[in-house]
Parts: structure tokens; sequence; C-alpha cells
């Protein structure tokens, strides 16, 4: 049998063609990419060619983009039924609680898998495992959602459930569905792509790998032992189209192609209206310039980043403060050279938080920066739980990211000062990813939103004129 497997993750909501990176002899540079009605008419073509297709998303669905986080998801559910998938997992989609993400998996034609999501009784949360037959062969897919659910994203996350990383209970599941007559075993995972070379290391039996959460562009598959694995960038600009031929229940050979989802591909007319509709009320958004930037405002790196410089400049100057911390978020569509629209800023920070201001010793920053480090870039993957690093405004730090937790930073200088230890500072910040509710105190939160702030900024004489915000 000849199988064709169409999959995308982390969309984040990106519902429209939008600007996306790319990297040329010359460095970075912004083309359109994406969008759902591009993604059906790829899924369409795959479909075409081979009747034996199979269609996956690997979660970071239902939020990202304003017109998602505000419906809750529910807006995207026509969408993805016209997609077509078998299954998805999930991270960014416990947002508006756990019981939500199951009323959303019953309006869903496919259900969300996880082997690793727990009630707080000790039962599962998601069915673990799913089965689809395609030409007399009968493929498993078992689901894993992203370990960190519990561990760093907010609260309403994880009300009345808790998570592991699959590592115990994954042999056991590819043993039962065996055991149930699966011919192939695909695992659908959220975990990550240093996560999931872990597990794999670990784990027989498992034929492909869907992986998400860490934004790879893999432009070929990699190999784990006998496992096949792909993951496919972010916001749904990129499309991994799998192909692989099967005989005598085994894998034989395969083909892979990471399809950029660009300006070439005419979008499925059925979806581009549905997308029309949702987008209705926040056209005028798109229009609304607020200011400008003289360099591409951007997420892809991992110590700091031009988006969260604006975001952190305008977070500080609203709060009266002059430390300031954001999360290492992955998502957000960048921002090209020139204008900057209330839209860019809403996908800047899609869920428009308040903007909190908090009492931290120098001994709590340096404690809550180095736990930061290890998980970023722990030596044992499965304690790996970004993200990138915790992005920051009016500190210097010296660090040796190769040393041991707890023994990565050097020194930290704020104003042209050693950071002191048993000094209290007055620092900003927005949601409690950036700083947990175990630092801090005399904690309060503004009356001023996220975007509120970058629109002040970009609109206040004093500071319009510094569009360069590759630094700090």
């Amino acid at each position: 049998m000849e199988l064709s497997i169409g999959f995308i993750n982390d969309v984040h909501g990106y519902l429209e063609p939008h600007p996306e990176l790319f990297y040329g002899k010359d460095g970075e540079y912004i083309k359109t990419a994406g969008g759902y009605a591009k993604i059906a008419s790829i899924f369409g073509k795959i479909k075409s060619k081979n009747e034996h297709a199979l269609f996956f998303d690997g979660g970071d669905t239902f939020h990202g983009t304003l017109p998602v986080v505000a419906s809750r998801g529910e807006a995207l559910i026509p969408v993805l039924k016209e997609l077509g998938f078998s299954a998805m997992v999930g991270h960014w989609d416990f947002a508006y609680k756990p019981e939500h993400l199951l009323n959303l998996d019953k309006h869903l034609d496919y259900p969300v898998l996880g082997i690793n999501v727990y009630k707080d009784d000790g039962t599962l949360l998601l069915k673990p495992y799913s089965f689809v037959e395609v030409d007399n062969h009968k493929i498993a897919v078992i689901g894993i959602c992203s370990n960190i659910i519990d561990k760093t994203m907010p609260s309403e996350f994880k009300k009345g459930i808790y998570v592991t990383d699959g590592m115990v209970e994954i042999e056991g599941y590819v043993k039962e569905v065996k055991e149930l007559g699966a011919n192939l075993v695909i695992l659908l995972s959220h975990n990550g792509y240093p996560q999931d070379i872990e597990l794999l290391k670990h784990t027989k039996g498992i034929d492909v790998c869907l992986s998400a959460h860490t934004h790879n562009r893999l432009y070929e598959t990699v190999k784990v032992n006998d496992t096949i694995m792909i993951q496919c960038g972010c916001h749904g600009s990129f499309v991994g189209h799998l192909k692989l031929s099967i005989s005598d229940n085994n894998i034989a050979r395969h083909e892979y192609e990471l399809i950029e989802v660009d300006e070439h591909i005419v979008g499925d007319k059925t979806v581009e209206r549905m997308i029309n509709d949702i987008m209705a009320s926040y056209r005028s958004l798109q229009k609304q310039v607020v200011g400008k930037t003289d360099t591409i405002l951007h997420r892809y790196s991992v110590f700091s980043s031009s988006m969260d410089n604006l975001l952190l400049k305008a977070i500080a100057k609203a709060a009266g403060v002059n430390i300031a911390f954001s999360n290492g978020w992955r998502y957000g569509a960048p921002v090209d050279k020139g204008d900057i629209t209330v839209w860019d800023l809403y996908n800047m920070v899609p869920m428009n938080p308040a903007i909190s201001v908090v009492d931290m010793t120098g001994q709590e920053i340096m404690d809550m920066l180095e736990e930061n480090f290890e998980r970023t870039f722990s030596a044992n993957p499965m304690q790996q739980m970004g993200g990138y690093c915790k992005r920051y405004l009016g500190l210097q730090i010296k660090f040796h990211i190769e040393n041991p937790y707890g023994y990565r930073i050097e020194e930290i200088y704020h104003q042209g000062e050693h950071l002191k230890k048993e000094k209290v500072y007055r620092v900003a910040y927005i949601t409690e990813q950036s700083v947990s509710n175990k630092y801090g105190g005399n904690r309060t939160h503004l009356e001023t939103t996220a975007v509120q702030a970058l629109i002040t900024y970009l609109n206040d004489s004093s500071y319009c004129s510094d569009t360069n915000f590759s630094e700090q």
C-alpha cells in the first residue's frame, strides 16, 4: 500500500496568509505564507493523487490570534472539520480550561488524544489512541500532549488535571495497539523535537512520529532507531507530506516533502469563505497603523528578540519601572519593516493581558533566570520546558550556558552596577509565565493592558523616533 500523510503543527490560530520569516544568503527576510484555505488545497491535492491519505494536526491550534482566542477556539471548528483530520493533540489548546477542550473535542469529527493527561482521580482525560482503517491496514495513532501544561502554563490550563511526559506509558500503549491488530503505529506528539528524540531512543514499535511544539522546520525526515520523524515549522506556513510504501506490514521506503504554503497556492474557496466570515469584524484592526519599525520584528531567536524588545519597552514605560520580563513565547507571526498595525500587536499578545508589577529581590531575579535557563537548556530533554529564554529589559547578564543548573549566571548588571542580592527591585511583567507567583511580593495588576501599552508607547512623541528594536 502507498500511504500519504499530511501534517501541520503549531498553527497557533493563524487563519490567513501572514508574514513569515525566511533565511537567505543576505540574512533574514519576510515572505507571505500560510492560511487554512491554502492548507486545505494542499490536502486536497494530496488526496487527489492518493486515496489512501491521512491528515493530522499536531496541536497549538485553538489559541494564538485574536479571533480564535476571543471565541475560545470555537470559531475554528467548521474550518478544522473541512480539512478532514484524523486526530490531534494539544498544549495551548488547554488555555480555556481542560473541560472546554473536551467540549471542543465533542464538536470535531476526530479525537484529541493524550496518553499522558490525567484527571485528579488518576483516570485519563482524553482518549489515549485511535484506529484508522486504510485499505485493509489497521493504523494506530497514539497521542501525547505537551508535558509542560501543568508545569509552566497559567493555572487555567491545569485545572483538575496533571500531565506526565509519556515516557512510562508509551511502551504499554504500543503493545496494546499491536495486540489489537495495528499494522502501523503513528505517534502524534506535542512534547517537542528534543523530547521526542529522547522518547524514541527508548521505545520500540513506533513507525512514524509526527512531532510538534518546538517549531522545527525539518526539510527531510529524521530517523531515530527505526522511527521516521517529521516536524513542520509553525503558523501553518508549511505542510509536511510523508509518503510511505508499506509491504508485509513494514515501511519498505518513504519520501518526504516540506511544502511551503506560499502565495502561488490557490486557496480552497469553501474554507476561504469560512475564514472571511470569521475575520469580518477584525478587518479594521489590520488597517489601523499605530507605529513603524526599521527592523523585522520576530520571536525566532533563543536569547532575545526584536518583537519582545518592543513589548518590554512598552510594558516598562506603562509601569514606570526600568526592569521588565516577558515569557519566551515562540508563537506570533513576524512583522516586516514598515507599518505596525493594531492587528500586529494582538498577534504579539492575543490574550492582551494586564500589565503587572511586583517587588523582587536580586536573589529572586537570579533564581528565576537560573530556573528558566535550565528549562530551556537542560541536558535532560524531558526537563526542557520552553519556549525560549525569558525576555528581559534593564539587565545585562553574563552567563555560561554550558554550566549546570544553578551555576550558569556569572554576573548581572543593572544601571551599570552589579545586581544586589538583598536589594528589592520593582519590575513589570505580563502573565504568570513571565514571573510566576512563587517569586516576589507586593504584586499589583494594573488596569493598562499590553496592547494599550504598546499603542501608547508607539504613539508617544518622545519614543516614536525609536523604530529600531533589534537592541534593548
